[in-house]
């Protein structure tokens, strides 16, 4: 075990966080009002009594985005976590399928799936990590059949208080990240770090977001909207009517 240096953490966070933001804008100014259209439930929209185009607009992109963020972010976080357990540990991305980190630590081999948070799968989901624990459990038995190794669901964030699930252990928020780098402090040292040049990467961003929303205002306003009212039928339509459908 080497001690961890937080110096090469903030300069892999502030090296790697500006990825994050591109990412993020990317996904913006990549994205269609057609293919949000076609994702969200014209349904709901009604049901919550929306009027106003932009109101319409700006739930879909918030709605994107915050799904778009959420599995960028969670990405970054995993890069960070096999960074810092590299550097303590010798850690290393995994090849086995499914599973993100294998490292060595007081005699134990260590098989870690990473995820952002602990609510993160359903139950098909949950077994499907499992069965990539067991099968990367045997590959690696293949070659010691002694070899203590044990399964890890780390989440970067929250908590679980019950962390023995039977075939593997799930750590949360601080025990993960003290698992990994042996420094109880971690989980709260990696904040500041997180916004640098934030302000100036948002408001680039939110020059793009308004651009969007205009663009995208003006777009269902034209497609969408009869005598300047959400034409619903013609929405749901686009949405949901099969091929060869009269929609136009």
């Amino acid at each position: 075990m080497d001690p961890l240096n937080l110096n090469d953490v903030v300069a892999f966070v502030e090296g790697n966080i500006g990825e994050f933001h591109k990412r993020r804008a990317d996904s913006l100014s990549n994205l269609k009002l057609s293919q949000v259209l076609q994702r969200k439930n014209p349904y709901l929209f009604k049901a919550k009594n929306i009027t106003a185009a932009q109101d319409l607009v700006r739930l879909l992109l918030e709605a994107h985005l915050s799904s778009q963020e959420e599995a960028i972010f969670g990405e970054f976080l995993e890069k960070l976590a096999i960074f810092v357990c590299g550097r303590v540990f010798g850690g290393k991305k995994s090849s086995a399928e499914g599973i993100d980190l294998e490292f060595e630590r007081d005699g134990i081999t260590y098989i870690v799936t990473i995820k952002s948070g602990p609510n993160w799968g359903n139950s098909s989901q949950i077994k499907r990590m499992q069965d990539n624990f067991k099968k990367a459990q045997r590959i690696l038995h293949t070659g010691n059949r002694t070899a203590n190794i044990q399964a890890i669901n780390g989440c970067c964030y929250g908590r679980d208080n019950l962390p023995d699930k039977g075939d593997y252990r799930k750590l949360c928020g601080q025990e993960f990240w003290e698992f990994l780098s042996g420094d109880n402090r971690l989980f709260v040292d990696i904040v500041e770090p997180l916004g640098y040049r934030a302000k100036q990467r948002n408001d680039e961003f939110n020059i793009e977001y308004g651009r969007i929303l205009n663009m995208f205002t003006n777009e269902f306003y034209r497609d969408f909207c009869t005598d300047g009212i959400i034409d619903w039928e013609k929405l749901v339509r686009f949405n949901s009517e099969k091929r060869g459908g009269n929609f136009k």
